[in-house]
């Protein structure tokens, strides 16, 4: 059963209430149930920007559970006093950035020769946007944008798209095999140490649904493609 399915199944934890959660004894039995009910690694459990709510860090994003463990709340806390900013992406960014980094050497870097910025894109070779930003490599690195790319194979780890990457990431030149597979052509089956199915899980570990994703240099994410004038005014604006 996908995660979203599961949330909506248990809005209402099914256990007896846990008062005075930030002891941390107690805090230790709410991430157990949390885990429990819903199947998800509980990686931090603090005060949310809402009074009576803890903000919960998992392995699939971020949750809010009421102090006393009863009641359960999936979705986005926005500021109203400050141009709506997203808390919710925000408490995301710096676990993302800190995500990334044993993931670094195996990324396929496109870097820009008067580099401003570093974006990490989530990608998929066969996906019509993907392939679009693909085209337009030399655009983003004119523009001082560095691309690096992570697998995130659509259809899951194992299926015939995670092997068509790992075959990308496995070639003796992977960019070459990158243009290819974005192009519709077969690329050669290669196998390598490349980890498509950690990078893929990395993904989901972000709340990454879909492809083209972007994460930016503050840890910031956007969901699906932006054309390069566009990516570079978004940049700036973070």
């Amino acid at each position: 059963m996908k995660f979203s399915r599961t949330l909506s199944l248990c809005l209402a934890l099914a256990v007896a209430p846990l008062v005075h959660a930030e002891s941390s004894g107690q805090t230790e039995q709410l991430k157990q149930k949390l885990t429990s009910a819903l199947g998800v690694e509980v990686q931090s459990l603090t005060a949310a920007p809402i009074p009576g709510l803890l903000q919960v860090l998992t392995s699939h994003g971020v949750l809010y559970v009421s102090e006393d463990g009863s009641k359960l709340f999936h979705g986005n806390i926005y500021d109203l006093n400050n141009g709506m900013a997203n808390l919710t992406e925000a408490a995301m960014a710096g676990p993302r950035l800190q995500m990334l980094k044993p993931f670094e050497d195996k990324m396929l870097v496109y870097k820009a020769k008067d580099q401003k910025h570093v974006v990490t894109v989530f990608t998929d070779v066969t996906c019509g946007y993907c392939r679009k930003l693909h085209s337009q490599m030399q655009q983003y690195n004119d523009l001082g944008i560095t691309i690096r790319y992570l697998a995130y194979p659509r259809q899951g780890v194992p299926s015939a798209v995670a092997d068509e990457m790992e075959a990308v990431w496995c070639s003796k030149d992977p960019k070459k095999a990158m243009d290819e597979a974005k192009a519709g052509k077969n690329i050669t089956v290669a196998k390598c140490d490349a980890d498509i199915a950690g990078q893929y899980q990395l993904g989901e570990k972000m709340g990454i649904t879909g492809t083209p994703s972007m994460i930016l240099e503050d840890g910031s994410m956007v969901p699906g493609y932006l054309p390069p004038q566009q990516l570079l005014q978004s940049l700036s604006a973070h």
